[in-house]
């Protein structure tokens, strides 16, 4: 009977593990969520290197794009570079670019950015008890988010975001249509406390 159960174990914990590593080759995507359509937040949150907070309904008006992320994500460190490309892209069509620390402490965020890179018009603020990621439900990180002129939100993107999914969506929004959502969805990494 002990044999039985350890090889039981064994081969749930191999089955466990492998649908757990099928979902790591998987593709951002933007997904259906019951935000889509909802106000955003307007919770104000701190920036992170300067005096100062940030609201997002200071932002109606203007297209926004709101990711969460921490210096602990390993696929935030992929789609860095994609989003500081996209801001800088789509900086003259207006779009605003905030970056939400998630869980994270603050030395850790502004090494992440010394050494990846700031967007140069990103707003880069912190989520104090993560009160802005409950506001968007957020599950893990990164997660992004895309609000509309009129302040609701219009997209989401799970995983890793790439500079194609993000030009995608904000051509979209920018001719005034709503991105339909995929089925896919990509891995999120959930804090390390939480794992």
């Amino acid at each position: 009977m002990l044999r039985w159960s350890a090889v039981l174990v064994v081969v749930l914990a191999v089955g466990v593990g492998a649908l757990f590593g099928a979902r790591l080759d998987r593709d951002p995507s933007l997904v259906s969520t019951p935000l889509i359509g909802q106000p955003a937040s307007e919770r104000t949150v701190p920036y992170l290197e300067q005096d100062g907070s940030l609201s997002l309904e200071d932002f109606r008006g203007q297209v926004v794009v709101v990711n969460f992320w921490a210096s602990w994500c390993v696929a935030c460190r992929e789609e860095h570079p994609a989003l500081t490309a996209a801001s800088a892209a789509y900086r003259e069509a207006g779009v605003e670019f905030i970056g939400v620390v998630y869980q994270d402490r603050t030395p850790n965020a502004v090494g992440f950015l010394d050494e990846m890179g700031r967007g140069e018009d990103f707003r880069y603020v912190t989520d104090p008890e993560s009160r802005l990621a409950i506001d968007f439900g957020v599950f893990g990180v990164p997660e992004t988010f895309f609000i509309d002129e009129t302040g609701k939100i219009a997209a989401k993107i799970t995983g890793a975001s790439t500079l194609p999914l993000l030009s995608g969506v904000l051509d979209e929004m920018l001719a005034g249509r709503t991105p339909a959502p995929s089925t896919n969805t990509g891995p999120v990494q959930e804090a390390p406390d939480q794992q």
